[in-house]
């Protein structure tokens, strides 16, 4: 099994060194020399500036590239695909990018995929990785794909590119926009050093999700946020609760407050009989990262 990764981003070296460590053969394709050669002498990897010539004797190829690249890449690689082989990217956002392969690539299979986590991860262990077949022919290797990812413990769910959208909207978007809003209404706090001082686990887990929101590439956390159909409804819920939260909290009234916080409780216990657990896995969470 031969497999080209297009793109020595992150998450492209990530999967270079993850396929390389199952045992396959992999080329490493991306335009930038420097980056290559590099790449080269610290992974032991085939690695070629040619997209074409990473394709043609690859069963299977990986486009690690941004959503905002598919289009040229999927049109460069095109005239060298044959059928038999699979095409996947890994996009976080996967209605318009499965579009723009199939308008481009009209031989090789196509795969809309998105493992659902970042280059730190030490594996797909555990890991959330979405697959979105569109026919029949990729629902094929799509259960082929979700049977080799489960031998190896990841959480594998199959479903439409619409409805992992309509997910993403709320497992990545809301989450980005929280993270982006937070942090830079940390940052106009004159003590920020000082808060993070004495910080409590609370504050800790806010400020983390701040800037690690900070940190996301930017593109990507662009494309998430423009390109979410349904992303903009939640967004604009979350600011219509949260308008509604602070006319309480300015008016003082305690009553309201408590009866609200009250209220969300039988709803959270409605919706998620394990939401009590969720205090001791953020202590959890954040005692793994004391030193």
């Amino acid at each position: 099994m031969k497999i080209a990764v297009i793109g020595a981003g992150k998450m492209g070296v990530w999967f270079a060194k993850f396929f390389q460590q199952k045992g396959y053969g992999v080329v490493l394709a991306d335009r930038k020399v420097e980056k290559l050669s590099k790449l080269k002498k610290e992974l032991s990897v085939a690695t070629t500036t040619d997209f074409k010539e990473a394709v043609a004797g690859a069963d299977q190829i990986l486009l690690c590239v941004s959503i905002n690249a598919i289009d040229e890449v999927s049109k460069a690689i095109a005239p060298a695909l044959k059928a038999g082989q699979v095409v996947m990217d890994i996009c976080s956002i996967k209605e318009a990018p499965i579009k723009t392969m199939h308008r481009n690539i009209k031989t090789a299979t196509v795969l809309g995929t998105h493992p659902v986590f970042g280059p730190g991860s030490n594996g797909v262990k555990y890991k959330a990785y979405v697959l979105t077949p569109t026919n029949p022919k990729e629902a094929e290797f799509a259960e082929q794909f979700k049977k080799w990812l489960e031998a190896e413990e990841a959480h594998v769910f199959v479903m439409t590119p619409q409805k992992h959208d309509e997910l993403m909207a709320v497992v990545l978007g809301l989450p980005h926009f929280l993270g982006l809003v937070a942090c830079e209404t940390l940052l106009e706090q004159k003590n920020l050093p000082e808060t993070k001082k004495v910080a409590g686990t609370t504050y800790r887990m806010l400020f983390t999700l701040a800037e690690a929101t900070a940190l996301e590439t930017p593109d990507l956390f662009a494309a998430v946020q423009t390109n979410l159909a349904n992303l903009g409804e939640v967004e604009d819920l979350f600011m219509a609760k949260a308008q509604e939260l602070l006319t309480l909290i300015k008016s003082k009234d305690q009553k309201a407050i408590i009866d609200r916080m009250e209220q969300l409780k039988k709803k959270l216990a409605a919706a998620d009989s394990d939401f009590a657990k969720s205090y001791d896995v953020m202590y959890k969470m954040l005692q793994s990262t004391e030193e």
